[in-house]
């Protein structure tokens, strides 16, 4: 069920108006079953996988809970294995066994790789992070295991930011579920008006920009440089206002139940460096990767070489999180190689840069490297993305 279909628009006030006539004790099993319900509207047998990865990551973090010692480990590392193995199954095996073949052809083997027909889950890639971030928590024991599988349940498929986030944490959303929310009109309305401007960022810029950007870059031969810019300086808009777009949704919806969502973008395009822009662009998914490991691989605390390893390792991963594509890779590979520059650009080359224009000059170089960056998340191929990128630096004809 999409934000913008006819049946959210008939769900969603009906979720609403059940949930503040009911009695709080009523109140999380109705979500659930709404949640449930939304989720099954694209494809209802994929609603055994949500089920499968909460109960996997629940029962998991019991056992985490009750072990003591190198015990514990054994949990983790089954809650992770399986949660990450169905992952794989269904989002990456073919992106595997397709590179292995490509690598084959490439030293002049040729054989026959199996192609799977799985449709990819809608979501998996949120509620998997989400529910691995709680198992996590439960382990570092920065959080107390939730001992209700109806809740923790409730926690993993919550309707508003089930499908594209924010991905909540455990400490944030689950204590409010035992919160007897009490209507508030000032909240509802602020809910609304988070909505609203989200539907008009999604629906108005994001899906009015996008016939141009698709025509371009799915007939990447075809254009020259400038259509290129064009097309990329759109697809930077359409991206920010498509996926910030549903963020407001989510967080709104939520709001309109009385629950508090963090907030996933703020101004990205206003960065002055690479380091913040991922400091304000899908912040619930960038401080995912920071927590669970960026910061477990060493983070900065380390030598100068293994604090550049890491950031590559957490951005290819990161690339690698967003499609199962080679472009996606190079992606956050480009990502990772730049902040690793900026790194260096501040040991080696400590001068600070002040005033208005120079403020302004590095958001403006800021935003050009997003774009750039972008070329790669929209093309359809590698070789599309180098050819668009060599069109934009070398051909400007008309």
């Amino acid at each position: 069920m999409l934000f913008n279909s006819l049946a959210f628009l008939l769900f969603f006030p009906i979720v609403v108006l059940l949930y503040w006539t009911f009695p709080h004790r009523y109140r999380n099993p109705m979500l659930l079953v709404a949640s449930y319900y939304f989720y099954m509207n694209w494809e209802p047998i994929y609603a055994l996988l949500i089920l499968g990865s909460t109960c996997i990551t629940y029962f998991c973090a019991l056992g985490i809970d009750k072990m003591h010692g190198k015990n514990r480990k054994i949990y983790i590392w089954i809650g992770l294995g399986l949660n990450l193995g169905v992952l794989f199954l269904y989002k990456y095996l073919n992106f595997a066994t397709e590179s292995i073949y490509g690598i084959l052809e490439w030293c002049g083997l040729r054989m026959e790789v199996p192609h799977f027909d799985l449709l990819l889950p809608v979501g998996i890639s949120f509620y998997t992070f989400q529910a691995l971030g709680y198992m996590i928590d439960v382990y570092r024991k920065s959080i107390p295991v939730e001992r209700s599988l109806w809740k923790y349940a409730l926690f993993v498929s919550f309707f508003p930011q089930l499908v594209a986030g924010p991905i909540e944490r455990a400490k944030n959303l689950l204590p409010q579920f035992n919160s007897a929310h009490k209507f508030n009109g000032d909240l509802m309305i602020d809910g609304f008006k988070l909505m609203i401007w989200g539907y008009f960022m999604k629906l108005c810029i994001a899906e009015n920009v996008a016939p141009y950007v698709d025509a371009v870059y799915n007939n990447a031969m075809m254009h020259n440089g400038t259509s290129m810019i064009l097309a990329t300086f759109f697809f930077t808009f359409q991206i920010f206002c498509d996926f910030g777009g549903y963020s407001l949704i989510a967080i709104g919806a939520a709001k309109c139940m009385g629950f508090s969502l963090m907030m996933n973008f703020n101004r990205p395009y206003l960065s002055s460096s690479i380091k913040e822009f991922w400091r304000r662009w899908h912040i619930s998914l960038s401080t995912w990767f920071s927590d669970y490991v960026y910061i477990p691989l060493g983070g900065s605390r380390c030598s100068l070489i293994k604090h550049l390893r890491n950031l590559l390792i957490t951005f290819l991963i990161s690339g690698l999180w967003h499609g199962a594509s080679w472009t996606f890779v190079a992606w956050g590979g480009l990502y990772g190689v730049i902040l690793c520059l900026e790194v260096l650009k501040k040991k080696y080359i400590p001068i600070k840069f002040s005033g208005k224009i120079m403020t302004v000059g590095k958001v403006l170089f800021t935003f050009a490297l997003a774009m750039l960056g972008w070329v790669f998340f929209r093309a359809n191929s590698m070789g599309d993305a180098i050819h668009i990128l060599r069109s934009i630096f070398t051909d400007m004809g008309g």
